[in-house]
């Protein structure tokens, strides 16, 4: 005979959403006293887990992004560029400016006749 399955109950679910916002899968059966694999295997099979998870993670994302747009509106440049480089596709080249005078180089040709 196996182990019976692991559920969660109603209030442990209430605590994943919550928790999913500032804790990671492993960090979530930490809290909950089950071993990440166990919690991994829960949330694949358990639809209201899983989506528990997921809504608690969109609503942080979904306040963060809000918070940070509302920062890029009030004229914050590094939340401007920040939000341009992860949402528009952005990036910064560099580029190499030699401002340094031109070194002059001298060649000597040797006719290989005069040798």
């Amino acid at each position: 005979m196996g182990r019976p399955r692991k559920t969660l109950t109603k209030e442990q679910i209430k605590d994943v959403e919550k928790l999913a916002a500032v804790l990671n899968q492993t960090q979530l059966a930490d809290y909950l006293g089950i071993p990440d694999r166990t919690f991994r295997v829960i949330i694949g099979r358990d639809s209201a887990v899983s989506a528990a998870y997921k809504r608690g993670r969109a609503k942080a994302i979904g306040s963060i992004a809000q918070s940070l747009l509302q920062k890029a509106k009030n004229g914050n440049v590094s939340a401007m560029v920040f939000y341009l480089k992860t949402q528009a596709g952005w990036r910064e080249t560099e580029a190499v400016v030699d401002d340094s005078p031109a070194q002059k180089v001298q060649i000597e040709v040797v006719d290989a006749r005069t040798r």
